[in-house]
């Protein structure tokens, strides 16, 4: 791929504050960015050089926007992939909607991972009451009943702790699923790797990502050496997702630590809220490597920066906190800009880098 010079113009799909940190990283290497979303507030939008406020599906307006960017990218996975796929017909778009497709989907996520060697929860589809009560039989409790499509940070999914749970679990679903098998792990972690248009990648250290009431509270490097020896197995498999998806970009791929090896838990097809620590923590963000992969740029050295990272999320009333944590020496605070704070709302994180 020909590099795009500086000056060039980034698409990003999704005003959210992933899609700020891109704009931030891309406005570093001299690009200019366009985000466009439906949304009425956009965080992206306050750090990107322009926004259109529009419906994805709007033809008219998805062609302005292709004539306006030599590349485009999203920064959430939760976009259906028919303007995506209508994009990618007209101007590069990284990552490709395969990735796209595949990450939407746990059932064909985890058909896809398990095709290229990986080792997903048991799990079993559902797509009626009558279905559930037989993946019960199959799977066992406690189980998790998921939404096959459109979950985050706990959102689209009930615990069962016992078949007498099954008619409030497919009450709260009431749509096409997945049941997936507790596993017995000592900690969760990730892989976010970035692959170029040539095919090569690079990782970073997976940091140990702790979670509370189902969204990530914080993410530690070097991880505990139950995680570290799963490094490279983890990364492997990762990298082979990305192969066999042609994918570019940055590609987050979550994982349990288990006696046996690695247990894939889901992948993401963008940056990651678990690889914000590598802004500070990192030679290289990932914000600014998914910037250097989609415009044809030799990726960034994906080394730690001193002796070790905490990432902490800021989640609703957290973010009152701002006063004392820019007084606390060391402390690197990063607000997205959000008016509204809501219980379990990401209103920014702040990362602490230990020097060596």
């Amino acid at each position: 791929m020909t590099p795009l010079p500086p000056g060039s113009t980034i698409g990003i799909l999704g005003g959210g504050q992933l899609g700020r940190m891109i704009a931030t990283a891309a406005a570093q290497l001299g690009y200019r960015t366009h985000v466009l979303a439906p949304d009425r507030e956009s965080v992206a939008a306050q750090t990107a050089s322009a926004l259109t406020r529009a419906d994805y599906h709007n033809r008219i307006v998805l062609a302005d926007f292709a004539a306006q960017c030599d590349v485009v990218t999203y920064e959430f996975e939760n976009i259906s992939a028919v303007p995506v796929e209508w994009l990618a017909d007209r101007v590069p778009v990284h990552p490709s909607p395969a990735s796209l497709r595949v990450a939407q989907d746990r059932i064909a996520e985890k058909e896809f991972v398990s095709n290229v060697g990986g080792t997903p929860a048991r799990w079993a589809a559902v797509d009626s009451r009558v279905s559930l009560d037989a993946a019960i039989a199959e799977i066992g409790t406690p189980a998790v009943l998921k939404t096959t499509r459109m979950g985050y940070d706990g959102k689209g999914q009930v615990r069962l702790q016992s078949p007498a749970d099954a008619d409030g679990a497919w009450e709260s679903i009431a749509g096409p699923a997945v049941l997936e098998a507790f596993v017995d792990f000592s900690h969760e972690f990730s892989i976010v790797l970035v692959r170029d248009c040539d095919g090569r990648m690079v990782s970073y250290p997976p940091p140990w990502n702790e979670h509370e009431d189902s969204i990530l509270a914080r993410s530690t490097v070097p991880a505990p050496a139950q995680i570290a020896s799963l490094w490279t197995e983890a990364a492997a498999l990762t990298g082979r997702i990305a192969d066999a998806l042609g994918h570019v970009g940055v590609l987050t791929c979550e994982y349990f630590a288990t006696p046996d090896g690695p247990v894939f838990n889901e992948m993401a097809p963008r940056v990651h809220n678990s690889g914000h620590w590598t802004i500070e923590g990192a030679v290289t963000s990932q914000f600014e490597n998914h910037v250097r992969a989609i415009c044809g740029l030799p990726l960034g050295d994906t080394a730690l920066v001193g002796a070790g990272v905490t990432m902490e999320n800021l989640i609703g009333h957290d973010v009152d906190r701002w006063a004392d944590l820019l007084a606390e020496s060391g402390a690197h605070l990063h607000l997205y800009g959000k008016r509204e704070v809501r219980p379990g709302r990401k209103m920014g994180h702040v990362t602490r880098v230990q020097r060596s």
